[in-house]
């Protein structure tokens, strides 16, 4: 049985594998395709193209936006991005300025707190181009703050935390306009892993699909058999593709495996196939 992971991290963003590395273990798993989806940027996918080259593996260039709806914020995955994306290039570098601006209002607030953390141990941390939250987690576990990632984001990080800072984000039908612009195709990442009613879960595909929106990821590690079901529904409903993927962080997110996430999931080449298929066809 041939299987495929469409939805991974690396050092580029918030994962802890360098792209090469994440190549190297999706051979030892097993895998013939993997797409790298980092948060906001593209730069680790040359490396991992290059790696999937020398082992075998097939890249799916791909990234994963953040972006927010009137309904709270949702995430869109670009896969088989150009490797000339000149206008997306131009969106992520606004972005990564204002993850930036933001990361370096939230140490300022934990300094005002009485932490002693600075940006340039969160930038050691990273290592990669996009700096976020879980570098800002892991400085303050490895100093003793916290004992657990549960606790720094519910203290600190999260939403209720007292040094939390919202993010500057895209619109969701802006997002979703951008990928497909560049010829992508654009999936409405765990659509059932974030809270909303039936009906307006369907409302916004329908709104993302007349942006161009062209797959819904149904296989994810934390959709049940039941958010499986609904997913394909959808998909069925508005003629979209199907995708899936682990969401795969390395240590970042260690109960989740590549490929395997929980350790149930599986998700069949045969739906990178349908995938590319539907572009073939253009749908």
């Amino acid at each position: 049985m041939s299987l495929v992971d469409l939805h991974t991290h690396t050092t580029a963003s918030d994962g802890t594998d360098t792209p090469a590395q994440l190549m190297a273990l999706a051979k030892e798993a097993g895998l013939v395709a993997v797409a790298v989806t980092d948060h906001d940027t593209v730069s680790g996918l040359d490396e991992a193209e290059a790696a999937g080259r020398e082992l075998g593996v097939e890249l799916v260039r791909g990234c994963e936006l953040s972006c927010i709806t009137d309904m709270g914020e949702a995430h869109i995955l670009g896969l088989w991005l150009p490797h000339d994306i000149a206008p997306v290039q131009k969106k992520l570098r606004w972005l990564q300025q204002k993850r930036t601006e933001r990361n370096v209002a939230i140490v300022d607030r934990l300094q005002a707190l009485g932490l002693d953390i600075s940006m340039d141990e969160v930038l050691r941390v990273a290592r990669g181009e996009s700096v976020g939250r879980p570098h800002i987690a892991s400085v303050l576990l490895r100093k003793g703050y916290v004992r657990n990632s549960r606790e720094v984001f519910q203290k600190y990080l999260g939403s209720g935390g007292r040094a939390y800072i919202p993010r500057t984000v895209l619109g969701a039908e802006e997002a979703v306009h951008l990928l497909a612009s560049q010829g992508a195709t654009v999936s409405l990442a765990h659509p059932l892993h974030w809270k909303i009613s039936p009906d307006n879960l369907a409302k916004l595909v329908a709104r993302l699909k007349d942006a161009g929106l062209s797959a819904i990821e149904a296989w994810y590690s934390e959709h049940s058999a039941a958010d499986v079901r609904v997913c394909l529904e959808l998909a069925r409903r508005f003629d979209l593709g199907v995708s899936g993927g682990s969401d795969y962080h390395g240590s970042n997110k260690p109960a989740i495996a590549l490929g395997v996430g929980y350790g149930s999931l599986r998700v069949h080449k045969s739906v990178l196939d349908d995938l590319r298929a539907r572009r073939r066809a253009g749908a």
